[in-house]
């Protein structure tokens, strides 16, 4: 079942780089007292994702944090390794959060996963991103077509702070 707006996010374990290794990150806590815009995507490296939906939260963060956002994450159902890489690689910096899903066990718990056992991919993320306030869903962009950043985007969500 999807999550949906309104509701308090689960509390599941993900994980992010530090100087120390991967180092586990409880959702509770990271989402506690915060306003938040996490977005949600299909795979580090991939086109998509590479292209448009990362850069376009990079690139309007300031735009987003002027509006009173706390924290900007990327998730994706990859290790924490990946998405330093990736991070790292899309100059991400300090200005979005790199989260590893490798389990996929926030995707499963909110609902928006999907089968890409098709293409190789296994389970994985659909593109999302959504408007967190203290760990309740303020407002959820699901795209219907994963290959397409528009509604899901820095642009659309900059609309909704």
């Amino acid at each position: 079942m999807t999550i949906k707006v309104g509701e308090k996010l689960p509390d599941v374990t993900l994980m992010h780089m530090t100087d120390k290794g991967p180092t586990p990150v409880k959702t509770s806590e990271l989402f506690a007292g915060k306003k938040v815009v996490l977005f949600a995507l299909p795979g580090a490296f991939t086109p998509t994702c590479s292209n448009q939906h990362l850069p376009g939260f990079i690139q309007k963060a300031g735009d987003l944090q002027s509006k009173g956002v706390d924290l900007i994450a990327c998730l994706s159902v990859n290790d924490a390794f990946v998405m330093d890489a990736w991070g790292k690689a899309q100059g991400a910096g300090d200005t979005v959060l790199m989260l590893g899903d490798g389990n996929g066990d926030f995707t499963k718990a909110v609902g928006l996963g999907f089968d890409g056992s098709g293409f190789g991919m296994g389970t994985r993320s659909l593109r999302y991103s959504m408007l967190i306030d203290d760990g309740v869903v303020k407002e959820l962009n699901q795209e219907a077509n994963p290959g397409e950043a528009k509604l899901s985007g820095a642009e659309h969500m900059l609309s909704q702070v």
